[in-house]
Order: structure tokens, then C-alpha cells, then sequence
């Protein structure tokens, strides 16, 4: 049974949702329906590209003309200049769907050491912009006297203040690839909770269903047991839906 949605509250935090360019994005469609139903919030903004089919959020155009990388990093420096975001901004991911109610403030989260973190994704990964970014921003925050920071970079939504994440913005240009929700929680001495992450990379049936948090690739949200879950628990269009239908 879908859950039902819970009107926005004053005071509460805007919600940024970096998107890519494009019209068909069911991911970001269950990202809203499950914001609707399950997360407080004052008002939800699209950073880069608002489809057609979405409506009753705020839009802030950026140029998508960069690398995936680039144009993330923008959006989320466009939302935070923009003087009509408030000041707390939770940033979600157009895969992220909150499984549950949440309150305000949002659990803090991160995955534990950082330098574990980058052992274990080097026995698996592929060298590329996500681990050269891992190392300098380990470099980094080094360099800034924090000697075993923790791993942020949760699949899950993340609270800012934007004050303080254009600070951490001129601290983080310093290098190329910066991990931006890592040099945040750690400048900012966030601490938190470790977690397994709740990305779900496989169709198999074996995901946590009791799970407050859930993230997918576009493979198992559209071909795996996950996105079947998903789909199922927010079966009814949400307010952010132009003429919304039964998807």
C-alpha cells in the first residue's frame, strides 16, 4: 500500500535534488513521491534540469555542458547561492528513496574511516575520477590537520547549512575532485553514525526491506527486486506530479 503524504511545515529544511538533463527519469519520480510521504521539509528545489512532468518545486537552471563530475558540483554550488534556498538544505540524490518517516533533523551518517573505506573500494574499483578524488580529499583534509577523518559519502540525504558549505566550497577547490559530503562532515565535525551503505547494486532479493534509507543504479531499479519494492511502496503520484498518473 502506498503511504500517505504529510504537508510541508515552515522552518523546516529545503530539499536540493542536483538532476540531470532529460525527460524520462523514474528514479527521480519515486525520489518524490517518497519526499512527499515520508521526509519534513519547506519546499524541494531541482538544481540543473527540471523535467516537464514535474511541478510545485522550485527550479535553478545550470548549463549541463561539463562531465557528469562538473555538472553535480555546479548544481549544488547554484543551489546554494541562490538566496531563495533556505539556510538548511538537505542534498538528496535523484536514486535516493527514504523508506520510512523521518524527523528534522536527519540522522548523520557516514561509513567509517576514511582510509578503510579507500582500502576495501581498491580492491574493487577501477582507478578513476571517484578514487583519485578519495585520495586527495584523505590528502587533503591531512593537510588540515584532520588525521583519520570519516567516510561521508553515504547514499542516503545529508543536511547542510549553507553557510557553512560555501566555506567548505573555497576550502574544497583546492583540489580537482573533491568528495564534497566528506570534507563537509569532517571540517564540520559532524561525527554520526556508521552504516553499511544503502546502495543496492544487484536485482537479486536480498536487500534490507526494513530499511529507513535505499539507493539503487538504474539496473536494479528498473530490472531488480529493489525497484520492484520501491516502486510498490510508493505506487500513488505525489504533489510534485503534472498530471499525475498511476506509474
Amino acid at each position: 500500500m502506498a503511504s500517505k503524504e504529510k504537508p510541508a511545515a515552515i522552518g523546516r529544511p529545503d530539499i536540493v535534488i542536483p538532476v540531470r538533463a532529460g525527460e524520462r527519469n523514474n528514479g527521480l519520480r519515486y525520489t518524490l513521491r517518497s519526499i512527499a510521504a515520508h521526509v519534513p521539509h519547506r519546499r524541494v528545489w531541482l538544481a540543473g534540469y527540471k523535467p516537464a512532468w514535474v511541478t510545485g518545486v522550485g527550479h535553478i537552471p545550470t548549463r549541463q555542458t561539463a562531465t557528469k563530475y562538473e555538472n553535480s558540483r555546479g548544481n549544488w554550488k547554484a543551489a546554494f547561492d541562490h538566496p531563495e534556498v533556505a539556510n538548511d538544505v538537505v542534498i538528496f540524490n535523484d536514486d535516493f528513496f527514504v523508506m520510512r518517516p523521518v524527523r528534522h533533523p536527519l540522522p548523520v551518517l557516514h561509513r567509517g574511516p576514511m582510509r578503510d573505506v579507500y582500502a576495501r573500494f581498491e580492491q574493487r574499483v577501477r582507478p578513476g575520477r571517484y578514487m583519485l578524488g578519495m585520495r586527495q580529499t584523505m590528502d587533503l583534509l591531512s593537510d588540515l590537520g584532520i588525521r583519520h577523518p570519516l567516510c561521508y559519502e553515504v547514499h542516503a540525504p545529508m543536511a547542510f547549512t549553507r553557510q557553512r558549505y560555501l566555506e567548505v566550497w573555497e576550502i574544497a577547490g583546492r583540489i580537482k575532485y573533491p568528495h564534497s559530503r566528506t570534507l563537509y562532515g569532517n571540517i564540520c565535525k559532524l561525527g554520526g553514525e556508521q552504516v553499511r551503505d544503502p546502495k543496492i547494486m544487484t536485482r537479486s532479493r536480498n536487500f534490507p526491506r526494513g530499511a529507513t534509507f535505499l539507493s539503487t543504479l538504474p539496473d536494479s531499479f528498473a530490472y531488480g527486486e529493489v525497484g520492484r519494492f520501491i516502486r510498490a511502496s510508493f505506487s500513488r503520484p505525489c504533489r510534485y506530479e503534472r498530471n499525475a498518473r498511476r506509474r
